[in-house]
């Protein structure tokens, strides 16, 4: 809807960021198809809560995954199709956890924080040993309580762990207050990345993303408009996209939080704005920009 009134202001510094993740932005080649892609797997979507997942799997579309599957935590498909997304295949998240093609996984958007849920996240972390995993939302607040030890221990020996928390989540993850993660993000987004063997994501101002290494990516992308509902999901669907065509996980996490700061950007010197900035706006944003860097125009 947006695109004609996208504009490239910061070109130059884009082209230089992007130049630090050449996995992300590069050309693709002629002869590849849909497989070579990768096929993610989002789950989530509780009752209620069907949106989340949407987001996530509409915004990894946008990314360029080959193929993507949306697992919903309800009994039944809230919906046959998703309403002009029909691109993206539905299942409940019991049915797609019986699939072996998945080439990444993305679990917690919506997901719910009941029993049944917690058994998901379970499921999710076995089957997706050797492939590359996200976890967000509820999956995040499941894997804190000291209840689901299980879960920590299944989330340490995983390998390919991206966690994703907001300041609250990364306090119950590692048993502290939010205030005190807000007063030293570094040393929280470290021990979150030590305390889980994962890249840590710890969003917010000026995100902050850790490798198991130790080292730290600062983030300098992104305006208050992400400030709104479901933009957590639209970030997990572009990370969850990169894992899932085979990039890094470091670079995947690094990248995806770059471009989704970077995409809002775009639309706040777009004439959008930043007030009222919806979520669904953000993913073809940064479809528009990921495609604008890889052809090199200025």
């Amino acid at each position: 809807m947006f695109t004609q009134a996208y504009q490239l202001i910061h070109s130059e510094l884009y082209f230089q960021t992007a130049a630090q993740f050449p996995d992300v932005f590069k050309p693709r080649a002629a002869e590849s198809h849909k497989g070579t892609y990768g096929t993610l797997a989002v789950i989530g979507g509780a009752a209620g809560m069907s949106g989340a997942v949407v987001l996530a799997a509409t915004t990894a579309m946008y990314q360029g995954s080959g193929k993507v599957w949306a697992g919903f935590n309800q009994p039944q498909l809230p919906f046959a199709v998703i309403p002009e997304r029909p691109e993206i295949m539905l299942a409940t998240a019991h049915n797609l956890l019986a699939r072996r093609d998945i080439s990444g996984w993305v679990c917690g958007c919506g997901l719910g924080l009941d029993d049944a849920a917690a058994q998901l996240v379970r499921q999710v972390l076995a089957q997706a040993q050797g492939k590359p995993l996200l976890l967000d939302a509820d999956a995040l607040t499941l894997l804190s309580r000291p209840s689901e030890n299980g879960l920590k221990m299944l989330a340490q020996q995983h390998g390919s762990l991206v966690l994703t928390p907001h300041p609250a989540e990364a306090a119950r993850l590692l048993g502290v207050t939010t205030t005190e993660i807000q007063a030293d993000r570094r040393v929280a987004v470290r021990a979150l990345s030590e305390n889980y063997q994962a890249v840590a994501v710890l969003k917010g101002h000026q995100t902050l993303v850790c490798a198991p290494d130790g080292g730290i990516y600062t983030n300098r992308s992104g305006n208050a408009g992400l400030a709104t509902a479901g933009s957590g999901d639209v970030l997990s669907g572009i990370i969850g996209s990169l894992l899932a065509q085979g990039v890094d996980t470091a670079q995947a996490a690094q990248a995806g939080v770059w471009l989704h700061g970077a995409a809002a950007d775009v639309l706040r010197d777009s004439q959008i704005g930043e007030i009222g900035m919806l979520a669904g706006e953000i993913a073809p944003a940064a479809r528009w920009l990921r495609n604008r860097l890889n052809s090199g125009k200025r």
